[in-house]
Parts: C-alpha cells; sequence; structure tokens
C-alpha cells in the first residue's frame, strides 16, 4: 500500500510538474508577445516623436517665413511713403516751374511791348 501512495503522489507530482512547466511557458510567450508590443510602442512613439520635430521645424519655419514677409512688407510701406514724399517735391517743382514759366511769360510779353513802342519811338527820330 505505501508503494500504491508513493506511485500516486509521484504521478501527482509528474502532473504538477508538467502543469507548472506548462504554465511557465505561457508566461514566457506572454512575456515574449509583451515585449515585441512594447518595442513596436517604442518605435511608434519615436516616429512620433520625428513627426512632432518635424513639425516644430516647419511651424519655425513657417514663423520666419511671416516676419520675413511682414518686414518686406513695412518696407514696401516705407518705400511707397518715400516715393509718395519724392511725387510731392516733384509736384511742387512742377508748380514752382509752372509759376516760373508764367512769370517769364509776362516779362517776355511786356519787353516785347516795350520793344515796340522802342521800335515805334525809334521811327520817329529817322533822320
Amino acid at each position: 500500500m505505501v508503494a500504491n501512495e508513493v506511485k500516486e503522489l509521484a504521478q501527482e507530482t509528474a502532473r504538477a510538474t508538467e502543469d507548472v512547466t506548462a504554465r511557465v511557458a505561457a508566461i514566457e510567450g506572454d512575456t515574449t508577445r509583451a515585449v515585441t508590443a512594447i518595442a513596436a510602442i517604442t518605435a511608434r512613439i519615436g516616429q512620433v516623436n520625428d513627426y512632432q520635430t518635424a513639425i516644430a521645424a516647419t511651424v519655425e519655419q513657417q514663423a520666419a517665413t511671416t516676419a520675413e514677409m511682414a518686414g518686406n512688407i513695412a518696407e514696401v510701406a516705407s518705400g511707397r511713403r518715400d516715393i509718395a514724399e519724392g511725387i510731392g517735391v516733384v509736384s511742387g517743382a512742377v508748380d514752382g516751374t509752372r509759376q516760373s514759366v508764367t512769370v517769364s511769360h509776362r516779362a517776355a510779353d511786356e519787353l516785347n511791348a516795350t520793344a515796340r513802342r522802342l521800335t515805334g519811338l525809334v521811327g520817329r527820330f529817322r533822320v
């Protein structure tokens, strides 16, 4: 009878050992799958980080371009003001020239009238 009990105990121990071995194998499989999943997640996080870095660089580049455009617009506006001031100066010079031409024209008319009178007077004194 003791031999029978020892035999049953040995069989039970063998079954328990197989069960523990199966459970350890299952845990190892689960661990392998978990490690693979974690590696995939880590790779995906790296990709997301790369995307964020690229997006940040693009945003910085767009900000720099926008700032440059704003500077160019300000420069164009300043140039436009300078041109408007230049046109004002030229317009003033044209007005001054026109007034001078008008005065010169009047003086020429008066000189012409004086020359005619002198010609008339000289014509009377002929010998």
